[in-house]
């Protein structure tokens, strides 16, 4: 029997791509499944067409567009089931794998959260689908990478599951009983570093969590954010604001002194 679990898709201004998200898996799910769609105060009707096409989906409409987090944290409030699954507008996946997903996370007593692998739109792995938590010395070794071999410093085409620091909230599951431990997401991050935020509270309390490529989904990328550069601006505003929350006022300093150089060879 496939444990009870809560599909949260966040909505911005994605209305066709939320009906076509839905349209691929909701109508195999189990019946005792839950799907809410948070609307972030779209403007493009989204949330009129998605309580007409799907009458029996919970859709709750935010008064302002309150970011990734906050759009999100209103969702997980609202769910009780033993797996949450948050899932953006614009990744394609079917049923089965949403079930498989809930079931090997809830099967396995260390970890706290799952991500199956994330695929572009040309069924290639996704960059900056996980990651480690950025670190001076991590965020070196990138810039390194990007400079001196022109590459990744990660491998996004793993065969295994691996434990990994973070895990991209673009489909991501979790175990409710972790969120009760460790809070929700922390809405100050309007966009970018909360799940890498989220994910280390979680491994802070002795949780581990895992990229599991048995799995995979489409992830098209950037439905709902048209302008890149001012999406880097927020970017690097949560990077900073990651710093100040979990490492010393010196390492700050450091961040904001490298940043000019990292900003030049990285890619969002």
């Amino acid at each position: 029997m496939t444990p009870k679990a809560t599909v949260i898709i966040l909505n911005y201004n994605t209305r066709d791509l939320t009906l076509a998200c839905l349209a691929r898996f909701y109508s195999q799910i189990p019946s005792d499944w839950r799907v809410i769609v948070v609307d972030n105060a779209s403007s493009d009707g989204s949330a009129d067409a998605i309580e007409k096409a799907y009458p029996a989906i919970d859709v709750i409409r935010s008064a302002k567009n309150l970011g990734f987090s906050g759009g999100n944290n209103l969702g997980i409030a609202q769910a009780d089931t033993e797996a949450l699954i948050l899932l953006n507008s614009d990744v394609y996946v079917d049923a089965h794998t949403l079930a498989g997903v809930v079931q090997n996370l809830l099967s396995n007593p260390v970890a706290a959260a799952l991500s199956p692998k994330l695929l572009n739109e040309q069924r290639e792995p996704q960059a900056f689908a996980y990651g480690n938590d950025p670190t001076i010395f991590y965020l070196l070794k990138r810039a390194w990478n990007a400079i001196i071999y022109r590459r990744s410093l990660h491998d996004w085409d793993i065969k295994h599951p691996i434990a990994v620091d973070w895990i991209s909230g673009a489909c991501l599951c979790v175990k409710k009983a972790v969120v009760d431990q460790v809070g929700m997401m922390d809405d100050r991050f309007f966009l970018y570093f909360e799940d890498n935020d989220w994910c280390l509270r979680m491994r802070e309390h002795g949780w581990r969590v895992i990229y599991d490529p048995h799995y995979q989904v489409i992830h098209l990328g950037g439905g709902s954010e048209k302008k890149r550069r001012k999406a880097n601006q927020i970017y690097y505003n949560s990077l900073i604001l990651f710093y100040k929350k979990h490492y010393t006022k010196f390492q700050l300093i450091l961040l904001k002194c490298f940043l000019p150089i990292y900003r030049a060879f990285n890619r969002t």
